[in-house]
């Protein structure tokens, strides 16, 4: 049995399909005892695979494109949040986009990540960062709900099924970014280069179990919702319209792809809101390598045909 950490998230939905590879033991199918090493902080999840804590990580893609700019080696193997789930959602009393002027919007790190979509669709109304308002990195969307809740920030994105629950709680969504960007690559699944050439076996039949994962979800709307609602500590309901809104616009892609349209919409929203011109003239195919999974299909194909 071969041993891999996978760093991710903590209590995140998008971490179903990961989940369901342990539960349902497709990971222990392929010969792969797979542990997740789940974290608080999106710097921290890709840290950890830069020090060699974890083979792979679920982490923000744009750490990636930041890595090699700096002349780092990650790349993204396969795809994980391929349409963006978030609404931006503020308390109550904020009614309009105008009125973030002057207020603290949560993010899930300053340097990549939401912050970048935020900045983008702030500025399209007409706020400017960091003159009209602060961006303070707090972490993923369960630590921006705590203090969304607390006032400690004015507002912040949400992703399904976060929304819904500060929507019922009486917060306001202003923007649904999916509508701007339809297709944006917010996470995906990430590998050292060195360690991914080297260990080319290992991560296809990891892939493959992630493949075997997907089809499950898709196929098992009750089980997957159980499933989110116990390691997220959810409401089932919760749980359930998150499944729905989830598959009905293919947040998680049932093929596990990254998409090289969404990949190239975060590079040219991301190059162009912090005026780097050099990530601009970038190409997705440029970041993605989608050999392992390429092999991984092939073999998925034949068992389920």
């Amino acid at each position: 049995m071969h041993k891999l950490t996978v760093a991710t998230v903590a209590r995140n939905y998008y971490n179903l399909p990961l989940w369901i590879g342990q539960e349902q033991n497709f990971f222990r199918e392929q010969d792969l005892d797979v542990t997740l090493n789940e974290n608080d902080s999106v710097d921290v999840v890709t840290a950890c695979l830069r020090r060699g804590e974890a083979q792979l990580a679920r982490g923000i893609t744009e750490h990636v494109i930041l890595d090699r700019e700096a002349g780092g080696s990650l790349e993204i193997v396969a795809g994980s949040i391929n349409k963006l789930p978030f609404s931006l959602i503020c308390k109550a009393s904020i009614k309009t986009i105008k009125q973030l002027k002057g207020k603290v919007i949560g993010a899930s790190s300053v340097e990549a990540g939401s912050s970048s979509l935020i900045m983008e669709i702030l500025a399209q109304e007409g706020l400017k960062h960091p003159d009209d308002y602060t961006i303070r990195a707090v972490g993923p969307m369960m630590s921006r709900w705590e203090l969304l809740k607390t006032g400690e920030i004015d507002g912040g994105l949400q992703g399904v099924p976060m929304n819904f629950i500060a929507l019922d709680a009486g917060f306001n969504t202003l923007i649904e970014p999916r509508d701007r960007f339809p297709d944006f690559q917010f996470s995906s699944l990430n590998a050292d280069a060195r360690w991914a050439a080297a260990n080319r076996e290992i991560l296809v039949r990891f892939l493959q179990a992630c493949l075997k994962a997907h089809d499950w979800y898709y196929a098992n709307r009750e089980l997957s919702s159980d499933l989110a609602a116990y390691k997220m500590k959810l409401d089932r309901d919760y749980a359930l319209r998150a499944w729905d809104e989830c598959v009905a616009a293919e947040i998680m892609p049932r093929d596990a792809k990254a998409s090289i349209a969404a990949v190239q919409t975060l590079i040219e929203v991301s190059g162009l809101i912090r005026a780097l011109s050099k990530r601009t003239g970038s190409h997705a195919e440029d970041y993605i390598n989608p050999s392992y999974l390429d092999d991984a299909s092939k073999r998925h194909r034949l068992l389920v045909n």
